[in-house]
């Protein structure tokens, strides 16, 4: 019995001396590569070329990596690549703009949270159209930010797009100079087919409201649902920026505007805002007070 337990402690203690000797020759192991990496830094540190040598290799296999992962992808996207897309961008410089047409973008920027460059284009384009058509580009201006907030990829619940909510269907015909129904996305097409069809309605009404009337589907209606309010409310804060004045962007839709009427239209701005249950469309997301599908039959 004596002699097992001695055999027993014998081994305990040979393994314990084998443990603490692995232990303190791990410890000289680990201080000597510690010292010999110091050495070596050290050492590289004071030789450029092997310091560019390594940063050399370390950059390939980095970008060896790096092409590993996304193989395929660069080739691929690369065959997309094409110079002449910027062509096809609605989008100018303010520094081309008027200061007078500058403040009008940088306000609507501001307003509706839309990049400035696409809305200068569309203020430069709603200027040049009103001046040739003899409409205030204010008032264009305002009937894209009350039908569609500039968003030109808008769509009402009967089919009114884009912009200025042009039905394409009841006025296919007037895509067909600009290529077709598509061109109804086009910013620039839109605001153009839009004010054709807007000087129609005011032409067959005989003032600017009574065609806007016509122009939202209202005009057999008892009541538009404050639209023509609203576009000319709109028109007056955008006619108060272009004049140098100051709008607070977050401005009601639909404010008593700082004017009471409109410059050319001989019908006077209501004298009171419209009942706040009264249903406007402004943009695909509310319904439509008419339809315009019956607008110019």
């Amino acid at each position: 019995m004596g002699a097992a337990q001695s055999v027993a402690r014998g081994t305990q203690v040979f393994l314990r001396d084998v443990g603490h000797g692995l232990l303190e020759v791990s410890h000289n192991t680990f201080a000597l590569v510690g010292f010999a990496l110091v050495a070596l830094l050290v050492f590289a540190a004071g030789r450029a070329d092997l310091r560019a040598s390594f940063e050399s290799q370390a950059l390939g296999w980095l970008q060896a990596r790096h092409e590993a992962r996304t193989e395929g992808t660069i080739e691929a996207l690369a065959a997309f690549n094409e110079p002449d897309a910027i062509l096809r961008a609605t989008a100018a410089d303010l520094k081309d703009l008027t200061k007078q047409q500058a403040a009008v973008a940088v306000w609507i920027s501001r307003r509706y949270k839309v990049a400035p460059e696409p809305v200068s284009r569309l203020v430069k384009e709603a200027w040049t159209v009103g001046a040739k058509t003899n409409l205030e580009p204010t008032l264009i201006l305002a009937i894209m930010a009350i039908e569609s907030s500039f968003n030109p990829f808008a769509q009402s619940p009967v089919g009114a797009q884009g912009l200025m909510q042009v039905m394409t269907r009841v006025h296919d015909d007037k895509y067909e100079p600009f290529g077709g129904n598509h061109a109804a996305f086009d910013p620039v097409t839109n605001l153009r087919v839009g004010v054709r069809v807007l000087k129609e309605c005011i032409a067959r009404a005989g003032s600017i409201e009574g065609g806007l009337r016509f122009y939202v589907g209202a005009a057999n209606l008892a009541d538009d649902g404050g639209y023509a309010w609203k576009v000319l409310a709109e028109q007056a804060h955008l006619r108060a920026i272009s004049g140098g004045g100051h709008v607070p962007v977050n401005a009601p839709l639909g404010s008593p505007p700082p004017v009471t009427a409109v410059a050319n239209d001989p019908v006077e701005a209501p004298a009171a805002e419209p009942a706040a249950d009264a249903v406007v469309r402004t943009s695909a997301s509310h319904a439509p007070v008419g339809d315009k599908v019956a607008l110019l039959n």
